[in-house]
């Protein structure tokens, strides 16, 4: 298939190679000429807009940072709305807030275009290994057309209903991780602080009640596991202001939905505070360093 990809950071750059990967032609865009050149040299075709590389395509995926962009990229004199044929399909795997994935679908079924908003879940380890979860917003026809595709870049993918939905998901799951990571973060400090040998308490806690993601896969306190933004002092990965801007979306549907959240607004404000301090570009596991108390007794602090 002959697909579009704009959008080629941290995310969307893995993604688009495993589409050159399994045999398909792509046609890129990205305001970042390194991040095109680095897809052409592994056979791509680059474009000069987002308006150019979306008429090359039989289906145009994106991956953009927010809603602005979304709606820059789509709706704009440039972008893919005034490029693409009517019929071809549109995929949005960026993380944006329902309202603008729906506003923007709607902007693209009056162009005759049918479109899915497919956030997805896994990381750029994920997105490097193929095995991310995508969350698709979609009608069920639409869902089964795209995911053979979006299979070539993930491992699990999930139909959440209409459009908009995959959005709806995206958000309360990194709202859940923003909220997961402070309580591993505190958790983690606490037992180095009392003297516990971190690996050990992380032993304990991801073979006990307190397992998750952000613990056994993903642990903030450096020198506990390989392989981890911990272990290359908080480079790659998830960015903190990603992180910041997912839980600013989660807690402005909130206040839509009129449904408290008040762990996730609280992790928000958290967040927002380790950011002003510095650490925006840092990966958001690097919380831990802003709830780091330093003791005397620890051997390899944050």
């Amino acid at each position: 298939m002959k697909i579009a990809f704009i959008g080629l950071g941290n995310m969307g750059g893995p993604m688009a190679r495993n589409l050159l990967k399994a045999g398909h032609a792509l046609t890129v865009f990205d305001v970042v000429e390194r991040n095109v050149e680095a897809l052409t040299a592994l056979g791509a075709a680059g474009a000069g807009s987002a308006k150019l590389a979306a008429a090359a395509g039989e289906l145009v995926i994106t991956m953009l940072p927010s809603s602005p962009h979304v709606k820059s990229v789509y709706l704009g004199d440039d972008g893919v709305l005034a490029g693409v044929r009517r019929g071809v399909t549109l995929v949005d795997s960026s993380t944006i807030d329902p309202h603008s994935a729906r506003e923007v679908a709607a902007a693209a079924a009056a162009h005759g275009n049918p479109m899915a908003d497919a956030p997805v879940s896994g990381g750029t380890g994920g997105a490097e290994a193929g095995t991310l979860t995508f969350m698709v917003g979609a009608d069920p026809a639409l869902f089964d057309t795209i995911k053979p595709t979006l299979a070539h870049m993930g491992k699990n993918i999930v139909h959440c209903g209409g459009a908009g939905t995959g959005q709806v998901a995206k958000i309360c799951n990194n709202m859940l991780l923003g909220i997961s990571m402070v309580g591993v973060a505190e958790a983690m400090n606490l037992g180095a602080a009392l003297g516990i040998d971190p690996k050990v308490l992380a032993g304990i806690i991801n073979t006990s009640s307190g397992r998750c993601w952000s613990s056994d896969t993903y642990n903030p306190y450096p020198g506990v596991m390989e392989n981890v933004p911990a272990a290359r002092g908080y480079t790659g990965g998830f960015g903190t202001d990603l992180m910041l801007k997912d839980l600013g979306l989660a807690t402005d549907a909130a206040k839509q939905a009129k449904q408290p959240v008040a762990l996730g607004a609280m992790a928000q404000q958290l967040y927002q505070l380790w950011s002003s301090q510095g650490g925006g570009a840092q990966d958001f596991s690097a919380i831990i360093k802003l709830l780091h108390k330093p003791a005397a007794n620890q051997r390899n602090r944050p």
